[in-house]
């Protein structure tokens, strides 16, 4: 295969079932495959752990879980996953990587939105979410909800993963230029550093500004759509005018970038976590920004990025335009035959604040 640096992108995934690299217990949902990840799938069962785990080198998940597991859970016809608990399950799709090639995982958007804690896990892994090259072997997917409790159940779709060969990363000076190019976020000043475009919080305005996620709630149902009442999880947070949010330690909030932000048809980006040295909060889960996203031609111009935040240790004061997070972009390998957004159905082009899809609007 080449080995010009890049991200794959969908027909390339596809590829990748044809030649056996990418392996699957049943046959690929319609709309697993996205411009530039893959949509992974939860295995028949789930394991309730003791607490979370890396196998390290020379050590398969199984053997570990087999000594760390307190019960067996069947997902066939769905189960409840409670708040404050970990668990394990094998996905349904597996790996034979080209060793020129690896891949790295993020939670879906709509699983971040509903805080749920999850994590990738390969065999003989030393650290989560990267999966290494020439990796051969199975994925589990770590869960955790941290809110809500929700149900899953075989085929769910709470993780995606990405495939790239080489380092596909732009240098800053490169994410500049393609900033004046493109307008990657709407800044007229951009704060390009620590390898990213930093994005900053919108606190303007009388209205609503953000969520807070409620407690002891019912549970969420992650693959019902449209299924439940905003204020029977969520309390609304108004502006006032104000400017500022005080955060409140390990509270859960839906928040969104001050700028629009764009993803062009040949690059891919992905939210990483703000420098923990500015405060004491981080944005909670990092994303994965598919080609096309906020992009005016796939009728996304506009889009704002939504960001889960949470406060640890101490009150935090977040005041409108402070910087939250960045994006870093890569390069794709080859243009993905549709963007996000066009024609896909995607749920969160052109959003503005906007909760997950389980969520009725208004």
């Amino acid at each position: 295969m080449s080995h010009t640096p890049g991200i794959l992108a969908d027909n390339a995934i596809a590829g990748l079932f044809e030649t056996g690299r990418l392996t699957a217990e049943a046959a690929l949902d319609d709309d697993q495959i996205q411009p530039a990840s893959l949509d992974l799938r939860l295995g028949a069962k789930a394991y309730r752990v003791r607490a979370s785990f890396l196998p390290g080198p020379g050590h398969r998940v199984a053997d570990k879980l087999s000594r760390l597991s307190l019960h067996e859970i069947d997902l066939t016809e769905g189960a409840v996953l409670e708040t404050g608990c970990v668990y394990l399950v094998e996905l349904m799709e597996g790996l034979s990587l080209d060793p020129a090639m690896s891949a790295s995982t993020n939670p879906k958007s709509s699983t971040g939105r509903l805080d749920i804690f999850t994590r990738v896990l390969a065999d003989h892994a030393q650290e989560f979410d990267i999966i290494p090259a020439g990796y051969n072997g199975p994925l589990y997917l770590e869960i955790s909800p941290r809110t809500f409790p929700v149900i899953v159940r075989k085929g769910s779709r709470l993780s995606q993963i990405r495939f790239r060969v080489g380092h596909a990363v732009l240098a800053e000076d490169e994410l500049m230029a393609l900033h004046h190019a493109e307008t990657l976020v709407a800044s007229d000043m951009p704060n390009v550093s620590g390898g990213g475009i930093a994005l900053s919080i919108d606190l303007a305005g009388e209205g609503l500004v953000g969520y807070r996620g409620k407690h002891h709630t019912g549970v969420i149902d992650v693959d019902r759509k449209a299924g439940y009442d905003v204020l029977d999880f969520w309390e609304p947070i108004e502006g006032r005018g104000k400017g500022e949010l005080i955060l409140d330690p390990d509270e859960f909030y839906i928040l969104v970038s001050r700028e629009a932000v764009h993803v062009p048809p040949l690059y891919a980006a992905e939210m990483t976590p703000f420098d923990p040295l500015v405060g004491e909060f981080r944005v909670h889960y990092a994303g994965f920004f598919d080609p096309g996203f906020g992009h005016a031609g796939a009728g996304g111009k506009g889009s704002r990025a939504v960001l889960e935040v949470r406060s640890h240790e101490v009150p935090f004061i977040l005041e409108h335009g402070q910087i939250v997070g960045r994006l870093v972009y890569e390069r794709m390998l080859t243009p993905p035959a549709r963007l996000y957004g066009a024609g896909l159905n995607s749920n969160y082009q052109a959003q503005g604040l906007k909760l997950s899809k389980h969520f009725r609007a208004g």
